[in-house]
């Protein structure tokens, strides 16, 4: 196979980027994109050109290291799928492929394909550890959970943090990120003892980050490689509310 590859290359956070292209032949219809990218990097390599910069880690679809703008979407346009995911058969042969990084104020771009995603790590910093008795390993049936509740928490903790649902946002949105990591621990009794307070500093620490509002586009919920609802979303704004008129006490 051989595309025509228009890649984002931009050597640092205060440089001009632009779009440079490039030619690439004999890919194989089995490879991931990233490991087309891996052979361009060679081909760069052997004609004295610096490589395109781009994460990368598990390339599983597991640890949400990898994230690329494919042709205008998030992770690519197959449904349900890190851009690790993709294969080469899933596009047109001889087709011009535009990758570019996540686009948000939030996220700097350090390199190329790279951005700065620490304010993720930040919202989940500021809320905080979840209590629990020390000492022997407690009974994995001492606490009773419904489940319904259980099946809820699970559905939010999936999220892997890629924060394809950033970039997709025309507001550059990381609610549904944010609710994901509120909502795992608002369905279960492990959360409680600081479900205020994780609630309160998680969102100020969104706002502070530079992410926009949201504002039920739904766009966060059709690229997340982990299909999180934007139920979620609902659930963080209750608790939010909750906590700052004190129902929740």
């Amino acid at each position: 196979m051989h595309f025509t590859l228009r890649i984002w290359r931009q050597s640092g956070p205060q440089a001009a980027g632009r779009l440079e292209r490039y030619e690439i032949d004999d890919i194989n219809p089995d490879m991931s994109i990233l490991e087309m990218l891996d052979l361009l990097n060679e081909q760069l390599t052997r004609d004295g050109v610096e490589p395109v910069a781009f994460d990368n880690d598990c390339r599983e679809g597991i640890c949400g290291t990898c994230g690329l703008v494919i042709d205008g979407v998030a992770h690519g346009k197959k449904h349900l799928a890190t851009t690790c995911e993709l294969r080469m058969r899933g596009f047109v042969d001889g087709t011009t492929i535009t990758i570019e990084p996540w686009r948000a104020q939030a996220f700097s771009v350090v390199k190329d394909l790279v951005v700065d995603r620490s304010p993720f790590d930040r919202i989940i910093a500021a809320g905080g550890y979840v209590s629990a008795n020390v000492g022997s390993a407690p009974d994995a049936n001492e606490i009773l959970i419904p489940k319904v509740d259980a099946d809820l928490a699970m559905d939010a903790a999936v999220c892997i943090g890629c924060a394809a649902c950033v970039a997709a946002c025309p507001n550059a949105s990381a609610s549904l990120f944010t609710a994901a990591k509120i909502a795992q621990f608002s369905y279960l009794p492990q959360g409680q003892t600081e479900r205020e307070r994780r609630v309160v500093r998680m969102v100020e620490q969104m706002d502070a980050e530079g992410f926009g509002d949201c504002s039920n586009h739904g766009e966060c919920e059709a690229v997340c490689p982990k299909g999180i609802s934007i139920t979620n979303i609902g659930v963080m704004r209750r608790e939010y509310v909750r906590a700052l008129t004190g129902q929740l006490r």
